[in-house]
């Protein structure tokens, strides 16, 4: 017999396994983003409240996972690994020293965090300043990147000039000579690279809400 707190916990399992909160699942759903908030998991009268079967399926269809691997899941009941990641400024990424050649995070001026285990070792935490990433991401925001995760159009990324220009964008088109960089505040225009003049481009995997 499936019990709610299963239900909930694989979700909660699902989302960390992609790397993101229950926020950052069902936005990659096209769902609310409160959907799967535990405040919203009962309500005020106490009466339990479930996942929707349409929400689920949805979930299951953005991040490719089964209804076997759900299931699966529902099933388990471990705690949740962590383990310590490198966070620094946003401002700070462009600085020399912070990424190797390979564009992996180096060096030893980075603080540690506590997250989730995810299966990129490489993966780093950047804090967000400043207002050009309105509204997706705000001033002291966290993201996490991952050097490893494979790329396609939509995509939010952390992009890294050879100059040294560290900006948050969404992916757009990408050929073997040119990168377009979609912004996410409509004040600030719209990128365009020689692929050259990039030193990486990692994409964004988890946000803090």
């Amino acid at each position: 017999m499936l019990t709610h707190p299963q239900i909930w916990r694989a979700i909660d399992a699902l989302a960390t396994r992609h790397g993101m909160s229950p926020s950052g699942l069902a936005r990659l759903a096209g769902l609310d983003p409160t959907t799967f908030n535990k405040s919203k998991r009962g309500t005020a009268n106490g009466k339990l409240r479930w996942p929707s079967t349409e929400s689920l399926a949805k979930v299951l269809a953005a991040t490719g996972a089964s209804l076997e691997d759900f299931v699966a899941l529902v099933g388990e009941h471990r705690p949740v690994r962590a383990r310590m990641v490198p966070l620094i400024g946003m401002a700070q990424a462009g600085s020399a020293g912070f990424f190797d050649d390979a564009g992996f995070p180096a060096g030893s001026g980075w603080e540690d965090i506590a997250f989730p285990e995810i299966g990129d070792a490489h993966c780093y935490a950047l804090e967000i300043t400043g207002d050009s990433m309105l509204p997706i991401y705000r001033d002291g925001d966290r993201i996490m990147v991952s050097p490893s995760g494979s790329l396609r159009r939509g995509d939010r990324v952390v992009v890294k000039t050879h100059a040294g220009e560290v900006m948050a964008k969404s992916l757009g088109r990408m050929t073997a000579q040119r990168i377009e960089l979609k912004s996410f505040n409509p004040a600030f225009e719209d990128r365009n690279f020689a692929l050259s003049e990039i030193a990486f481009v990692h994409r964004i995997i988890w946000a803090s809400q």
